[in-house]
């Protein structure tokens, strides 16, 4: 009575062990750094070199320089020469270069090796920039009502419906064709197929009849709706390609996006990265004109438009649009099986897939370019010392290439100079574009000290409230409470090893407030356990009867108890904010935690110390 078997010792064991590794990195304080990425997603040849002669230049000495796939992270001994060495390196660098300030784990090797890692920590404790941001609904509701206008115009052109007009008039399209039966026909096929856009209404007017396509408020909702979570899923891409860690991006209201960026000390350049919106447009070459004449005489052939390339060569583009990024769903580099060059493989949508075909189809042979265009907006001091908004763009000719054939909606992009060429296109490519411009409502900064304060005093609110709990225990249940006591212990190295093993699981300070609460529940099984050991006890049974009556009894009250505790954090997770989250999550892993230690784990110390002796007295 009252013996495990061996490989329940074994499991206790070996959960312990596990328990203890993956917690162990967060002992590790972070690195002040500096971290540099390049727009091209991978790192320049000669960048580390360029780094370390900037360091000598201005005797920085740093602890460490270390160079990855996507970037460099230079790690530094105070938050002095951090600020130094982004000065310089902005500097120094070329604006392709991002620079941004950075915290850094100092988690050995051999813990990395096993992919054990520290807790990410939210923003309330680690420190950094928090930006919310209203998406210009209007804006959006307006794009979306020229390109539906321009949908409907090429598909009655495809239908061969001969139309007069198709335009705006407020927030309704109207459409006027020659004669009443064109116009039935073109109702016809508007009911066929937008029959789930538009609301068709004939109207008369003077000359004759027209129809009013109204979209309904549904529909309206429904395309902010999309604008938002479009750029919440182009800011997301956007923040992790340029290598900002940990970000938390999510909608709050109809038409506002939550940014968080924990540890990015840099609230200019946090600002440059978000505020910077993006366009890809394909075009035709004109292949007919002389650029280098536009470029002198500063005046373009009518219909067209002078551009540059990234390498300073001028090109003529046609005016016409032939496609917008917004169509574009994926993108990859790779290489061209016939050629063995680089190439970048696209991936439309269906509407951008018939478009493309189209106008593809009509020009075989001739030239195409891709172009970038990037509208940034930044802050100067004007000439009466006020600060102001100041918008500009940049327009760029990434990509030249010839079509070979019609394509649809997957085709490839070639003519590149290198691999690294065609990942940075593909990079640039997948972030896409913002559905709707956004501005930046409100803005707050989070210094680390005062991450370090929360963190401070979350900390001495667990340990006092841990000491108090073990106090108890030890004076009132003796022995069986210092066993409690070991659980306790057991139970927080538990709940801070599964919070760094749970990849996207984020510790902020209603979480602390959550382990907080869980160090008080987390002893209440073993109360009802002892006590009813005690009871059983008092009735004249043996001690390993009581041991056993006491674990075995008290199971099903410690299981609906805590059962129910799970629900309501399950609740608080579905239906909750941010921090109402955190609270739930390290709530929900405090309770089956304390479910593992309280249960199996003081059963099997308590089996070792007093299993299998006859005449035993028990100490409780």
């Amino acid at each position: 009575m009252n013996r495990y078997p061996i490989w329940k010792y074994a499991l206790v064991a070996l959960v312990t062990a596990t328990a203890m590794v993956y917690a162990m990195p967060n002992v590790y304080p972070d690195d002040v750094a500096v971290q540099i990425s390049h727009g091209s997603g991978e790192i320049p040849d000669g960048l580390v070199a360029q780094i370390e002669s900037t360091l000598n230049a201005q005797n920085i000495k740093p602890k460490a320089i270390e160079a990855s796939g996507e970037s460099v992270l230079v790690r530094l001994n105070d938050s002095d020469s951090q600020l130094r060495t982004s000065d310089a390196l902005k500097k120094r660098l070329d604006s392709r270069h991002v620079v941004a300030l950075n915290l850094a784990p100092t988690t050995p090797d051999w813990l990395r090796g096993i992919n054990a890692g520290p807790m990410n920590l939210g923003l309330d404790l680690r420190g950094g920039v928090y930006f919310l941001l209203e998406v210009d609904a209007e804006a959006a509701w307006r794009k979306s009502l020229q390109r539906y206008r321009s949908d409907l115009r090429n598909s009655l052109r495809r239908a061969k419906l001969r139309y007069r007009r198709v335009e705006l008039r407020g927030e309704d399209i109207t459409v006027v064709a020659s004669g009443d039966k064109v116009l039935e026909q073109i109702q016809d096929h508007i009911s066929r197929e937008y029959w789930d856009v538009f609301e068709v209404t004939e109207e008369e007017q003077e000359g004759g009849k027209y129809l009013k396509l109204t979209i309904p408020q549904q529909k309206r909702l429904q395309i902010i709706g999309l604008s938002v979570q479009q750029n919440i899923a182009t800011l997301r891409r956007r923040v992790n390609e340029l290598g900002v860690a940990e970000p938390v991006i999510t909608r709050q209201g109809a038409d506002r996006i939550a940014v968080q960026l924990p540890g990015v000390q840099d609230t200019a350049q946090a600002k440059e990265i978000l505020g910077a919106t993006a366009v890809l447009e394909f075009r035709l070459v004109a292949e007919g004109s002389n650029p280098e004449r536009a470029r002198r005489t500063g005046r373009a052939p009518a219909g067209t438009k002078l551009y540059y390339e990234r390498n300073g060569q001028a090109v003529l583009l046609k005016r016409g649009v032939m496609l917008t990024g917004e169509h574009i769903t994926d993108a990859d580099s790779g290489i061209d099986s016939e050629t063995a060059r680089p190439a970048v493989h696209i991936s439309l949508d269906g509407e951008g897939a018939s478009r493309f075909a189209e106008v593809t189809g009509k020009n075989v042979k001739r030239l195409m370019a891709v172009v970038y265009i990037e509208n940034k907006t930044e802050t100067v001091v004007g000439e009466d010392g006020e600060p102001r908004k100041k918008s500009y763009s940049i327009e760029e000719v990434i990509s030249v290439a010839r079509i070979q054939e019609q394509l649809s909606n997957r085709f490839q992009i070639t003519g590149l100079d290198s691999p690294r060429e065609a990942h940075r296109l593909a990079l640039l490519l997948r972030a896409g574009s913002l559905a709707a411009p956004m501005e930046i409502v409100e803005e707050r900064t989070i210094g680390p000290s005062l991450g370090q304060a929360n963190i401070s005093k979350g900390m001495q609110s667990i340990i006092l409230g841990f000491i108090l709990v073990m106090v108890f225990m030890g004076v009132y249940y003796r022995v069986f409470g210092l066993v409690a006591n070991l659980a306790l212990m057991l139970n927080i190295v538990l709940i801070i090893a599964v919070m760094s093993a749970i990849p996207g699981a984020t510790l902020t300070l209603p979480g602390i407030v959550g382990i907080v609460l869980t160090i008080g529940m987390a002893v209440d099984a073993n109360v009802l356990i002892f006590e009813r050991i005690r009871q059983e006890l008092h009735a004249s049974n043996t001690p390993q009867t009581s041991i056993d009556n006491g674990y075995r009894r008290a199971l099903t009250t410690i299981a609906d108890a805590n059962v129910t505790t799970l629900i309501a954090a399950l609740v608080l997770f579905v239906f909750g904010t941010g921090p109402i989250k955190g609270f739930s999550v390290t709530l929900s892993i405090g309770v089956l935690c304390s479910m593992f230690t309280a249960i199996m784990g003081t059963r099997a110390v308590i089996n070792l110390v007093y299993g299998d002796r006859s005449g035993v007295k028990l100490a409780i």
